[in-house]
């Protein structure tokens, strides 16, 4: 079981990334270009700070993630937004996120801490991190570390 998982854990994480990232873009569309549709779309002032800059982040952010280009620095920086998007837009209305009512929350918490796992665990197998990264004798960093 222990080799089952040793050779699958770089794999589920690349899943993890790569999902994590598709759901994280999606909310970056929706606020650029209203796709996916939604009856209540209310278009973002992208000129000001906030939320403005919240959909390119998102959206660019995303796309990286889904990629597995710059994974951990992006992921450091997504994991920072989401914590500043909790306590800006959800934490005033009441610290705990049941107490917020709808979206409270919950969601901004949840990617704040897989970005943060992100941003120590890397890209995973299926990035281009680990495209980017190999040797010109075929072999990643990481394991000409592990032979020597």
């Amino acid at each position: 079981m222990t080799s089952l998982r040793l050779s699958w854990e770089p794999r589920i994480l690349s899943l993890l990334r790569i999902v994590t990232g598709l759901l994280f873009l999606q909310h970056g569309l929706n606020k650029l270009f209203n796709f996916p549709a939604t009856a209540n779309h209310v278009p973002y002032n992208v000129s000001s700070l906030v939320p403005g800059l919240q959909a390119p982040i998102e959206l660019i952010g995303g796309l990286l993630i889904v990629l597995g280009l710059f994974t951990r620095p992006v992921a450091f920086i997504l994991s920072g937004n989401m914590a500043v998007a909790y306590f800006m837009a959800h934490a005033p209305r009441g610290f705990f996120p049941l107490q917020n009512g709808g979206n409270g929350g919950e969601l901004a918490i949840l990617y704040c801490f897989v970005f943060l796992y992100l941003w120590l665990a890397g890209g995973g197998e299926w990035s281009l991190d680990r495209l980017l990264r190999r040797n010109p004798g075929g072999t990643t960093t990481a394991t000409a570390a592990r032979a020597a």
